[in-house]
């Protein structure tokens, strides 16, 4: 297991970074200071943004469940 343990988080970093740029992005700077006076409304997301959302939810909890494994085991 330890020995595949960085291909695993390879894996699973490179498809966290994949799905964090698939997703929608606010840019505007007024959203960068937590107001959201550019677009007047709140975005909800549906779909597939919103499957997309909760995956990468699911990704970055197992990158980090990797390397905490990888902490504990690597000694």
């Amino acid at each position: 297991m330890v020995q595949i343990l960085p291909y695993i988080q390879v894996v699973l970093s490179i498809l966290l970074v994949v799905m964090i740029l698939l997703q929608r992005s606010e840019a505007s700077l007024g959203s960068a200071f937590g107001t959201d006076s550019a677009s007047g409304t709140r975005f909800t997301r549906r779909g597939f943004e919103k499957t997309l959302f909760r995956g990468t939810i699911l990704v970055a909890a197992l990158f980090a469940a990797s390397a905490f494994a990888s902490l504990i085991l690597g000694r």
